[in-house]
């Protein structure tokens, strides 16, 4: 059987190697399973201790997708296997959720530089592994998101923690909204450093062999950001829709209010935009519990550490499979597919802001308990 995870190690003009990693199931779009992160984490556990490796590359395999997500097959027979009511007892989605955030927060304090090729569908998952990563790439093709309404979730992996420092409204329209950006919103909202593209992949691998890399985790962060400018300098950027209606979003999603900013966003129904149309439809099609949980999540989180919005996201996200529409969102989005749900609450209206505490309270007594309390080390990301 093919690795679901590929691992590769390249020369170079010195005495430094490139370890690759590369996402090989295709045929889900790279979406994540519990295997996949173990691997990715043990693997740049090893290269981080290990001496020889210099710089670090996520990519993935296929035209299509870097990666859409996590596994949501597994998600729901872990729901389905917990007839408790207890969120502790999804034996799955405790362990998922600790490997996959982990994962991502590894990748966001990691002490070498770490490339990630971003190409084709980055969401969910995709989202957290290259939210972290040093040098993020994206290119023509790139089509990020954070869908999770449209299956009863919320943004997780790390995704609250970005979209709450976002300028005011905008991280709240993504999350309401699903809205796809393309390479353009993404370097001009921060969410990725460089634009190539996708023919130029193996110019770029070309060109890093062929560079003497130094002991110097910095210094090796620098010439990777100057190797990254100068490939994709000749490219020309159009403004894309978000930048298009920048005002426009910041105006109607910055609102204190949720129910004047679900309005708002319901009214572009019938904009003259099919973007923002597209965004409106997803919007009322979504769990409007999911769009209350990531509306109260967006301002709880945004003054908390990294660290501690992953120890957040784990205790909202072990409680989505017992409180909330998780498991009939997967199951009419992917097990039945008749994209019918049954959300409950059913509007927006009944979503209150005391509704929605249920989600915040932890499976257990004892703050210690918390899987992740040991999250949180002094390591920085190396910068470009």
């Amino acid at each position: 059987m093919t690795s679901q995870v590929q691992f590769q190690i390249l020369d170079t003009a010195g005495s430094k190697k490139i370890g690759i990693a590369t996402l090989n199931s295709p045929q889900t779009l790279n979406s994540l399973t519990l295997e996949m992160c173990e691997a990715l984490a043990a693997q740049l556990t090893a290269w981080q201790d290990d001496d020889s490796i210099g710089v670090v590359v996520l990519n993935a395999a296929g035209d299509r997708a870097f990666c859409a997500g996590g596994d949501l097959q597994g998600m729901y027979k872990g729901i389905l296997d917990n007839t408790t009511g207890d969120a502790w007892n999804n034996a799955y989605a405790r362990e998922f959720f600790d490997v996959e955030y982990r994962l991502d927060y590894q990748i966001h304090t990691y002490p070498k530089p770490l490339l990630c090729w971003g190409s084709g569908i980055v969401m969910g998952g995709g989202v957290g592994l290259i939210m972290g990563a040093s040098h993020r790439v994206v290119t023509e093709t790139t089509r990020y998101a954070m869908p999770e309404i449209s299956i009863g979730l919320f943004p997780d992996v790390g995704g609250t923690w970005m979209l709450s420092r976002l300028p005011d409204g905008v991280g709240v329209f993504m999350a309401l909204t699903g809205a796809q950006l393309g390479a353009s919103d993404c370097l001009a909202l921060g969410l990725a450093d460089y634009q190539l593209d996708t023919g130029g992949w193996d110019t770029l691998i070309g060109q890093m062999e062929e560079t003497a890399w130094s002991d110097d985790s910095t210094q090796n962060s620098h010439v990777l950001h100057q190797l990254l400018g100068t490939l994709g300098s000749e490219l020309s950027t159009e403004p894309g829709p978000l930048q298009t209606h920048f005002s426009l979003i910041r105006q109607a999603c910055g609102d204190a209010d949720f129910d004047a900013v679900c309005a708002s966003i319901a009214s572009w129904a019938e904009h003259d935009d099919p973007w923002l149309q597209r965004a409106a439809k997803t919007f009322g099609a979504g769990s409007p519990g999911s769009a209350r949980l990531s509306f109260t999540l967006l301002r709880r989180v945004k003054l908390m550490s990294l660290a501690d919005v992953f120890r957040e996201e784990y205790i909202v996200s072990l409680q989505c499979g017992v409180k909330g529409d998780l498991q009939e969102g997967i199951r009419a989005l992917i097990i039945d597919k008749d994209k019918q749900p049954k959300w409950n609450p059913a509007t927006s209206g009944e979503a209150t802001h005391e509704w929605v505490q249920r989600f915040f309270e932890a499976p257990w007594s004892d703050p210690a308990d918390h899987p992740l309390a040991d999250l949180g080390t002094s390591k920085v990301k190396v910068s470009s």
